[in-house]
């Protein structure tokens, strides 16, 4: 099988190429997540790489076709993610520099991680199509050869390699769920996937807030930006040869969205003890069930591979989708309460929580602002609970004592019941 000038065998000579110095990540099943989706999930751990991505795949492969003297002068790229470690791992182990730039606003981390393996960082410009420019200035003032991260023959048949080693450990697979930002993963997936087994389904996924292959796929096309969690993929360009790609061999593409997106993030972790990005979760994020708890008809029964494209996530930022996560399925809340300024009042609303075995984290109290009377205190009651089912039981509780309160939800305050203590 080919697409364009890229063809089943160069992934093959891509594989053989890249023999031994990437990981050859397991593809294993979930039990618990098969049960949780209705379908056979199968789980391509690609996190586990050195650099934590299967970037590093695409980057040695275009690497490795360097003539000597190309690789002399060095390479350079612009990327402020998994592209730039990757590239730079491989290229310090081969000896050929490497020069990345990102854009000014790049997280420290992502800079310090490119320099800790070898990676020669230029700063530059707001945005990545600033950087991007100017890589490619500096490409052509230096003779240097520019690494696209996704966009080029080579970097996709290095990707290609993961689905290759998807079919040969688990061969009857039905189909294969790719994250989707410039391209590059799942058109080298793809073209490996249908070569192996023709009627094999390959579906994409991108971040509601970066839908620009998506649009295309459907004929509509969408103009993303903003802020993801799912950075790794917020492409608001797809590449030219990838989407070319993607349109002719790619079945279909999805959008998730960011909750579902964190959800994912969570699940891996919790249940398969795996860190993820959330680039990296949308795969799983897209078998999930929709609020009424219903599995994906479309995904029932079906043999599901799900590549974890990456690990690289920020820790504060996993402690966030940790933290919401807990309080979007009831087992973290928050009370805001008005009580009488009274000895006692507190230790009365506290009782309540008790009794329905709540845990109160954390306390605070506001004797001036949001409260409409000099003998009143807004109270805000942080707590963890065991369920949705606890958890509803004690705001039921409350509003059986007459207290006015609300309760905050990741969609904002919810009112709860005017009465005692106003």
């Amino acid at each position: 099988m080919s697409e364009g000038n890229l063809t089943f065998a160069d992934i093959e000579a891509a594989a053989a190429r890249i023999d031994g110095a990437v990981v050859r990540t397991p593809t294993l099943h979930s039990k618990t997540l098969s049960s949780i989706t209705g379908a056979e999930v199968w789980l391509k751990f690609e996190n586990q790489q050195f650099t934590a991505a299967y970037k590093e795949r695409g980057a040695l492969n275009a690497l490795l076709h360097l003539t000597e003297e190309q690789r002399q002068r060095g390479v350079i790229a612009a990327s402020a993610g998994n592209h730039s470690q990757g590239l730079s791992h491989h290229g310090t182990r081969l000896g050929v520099p490497v020069t990345i730039v990102m854009p000014r606003t790049t997280p420290v981390v992502k800079v310090m991680q490119t320099e800790a393996v070898g990676g020669n960082v230029v700063l530059e410009g707001e945005t990545f199509d600033e950087a991007y420019a100017h890589a490619r200035e500096l490409e052509k003032e230096r003779d240097l050869t520019f690494v696209h991260p996704f966009d080029h023959p080579h970097v996709i048949a290095g990707q290609g390699t993961v689905g290759i080693e998807m079919l040969q450990d688990v061969p009857d697979l039905d189909m294969i769920v790719v994250p989707v930002g410039g391209g590059g993963l799942i058109s080298g997936v793809a073209l490996a996937a249908k070569a192996m087994k023709p009627d094999i389904k390959i579906i994409g996924v991108q971040s509601s807030v970066y839908p620009a292959m998506y649009g295309l796929k459907i004929g509509k096309p969408r103009v993303g930006g903003g802020a993801t969690i799912a950075e790794g993929i917020a492409v608001k360009e797809p590449g030219q040869l990838t989407r070319s790609m993607v349109m002719s061999i790619v079945d279909e593409m999805r959008i998730i969205s960011e909750a579902k997106i964190e959800e994912a993030i969570s699940l891996l972790l919790d249940i398969e003890k795996t860190v993820v990005e959330g680039a990296g979760a949308t795969g799983l994020a897209t078998l999930l069930p929709p609020a009424n708890g219903k599995p994906r008809e479309e995904f029932a029964g079906k043999k599901v591979g799900v590549i974890l494209t990456g690990g690289n996530i920020d820790q504060r930022f996993l402690a966030n989708v940790i933290m919401r996560t807990l309080a979007r399925t009831g087992r973290i809340g928050l009370v805001s309460l008005i009580l009488t300024d009274r000895v006692g009042a507190l230790s009365d609303a506290a009782e309540i929580f008790t009794r329905n075995g709540a845990n109160i984290l954390e306390i605070s109290q506001q004797r001036i602002f949001g409260v409409v009377s000099a003998k009143s205190i807004k109270t805000d009651i942080e707590f963890e609970i065991r369920d949705q089912n606890s958890f509803d039981a004690l705001i039921e509780d409350l509003r059986e004592q007459d207290y006015a309160f609300e309760t905050m939800t990741l969609s904002g305050l919810q009112p709860g019941r005017s009465g005692k203590g106003v």
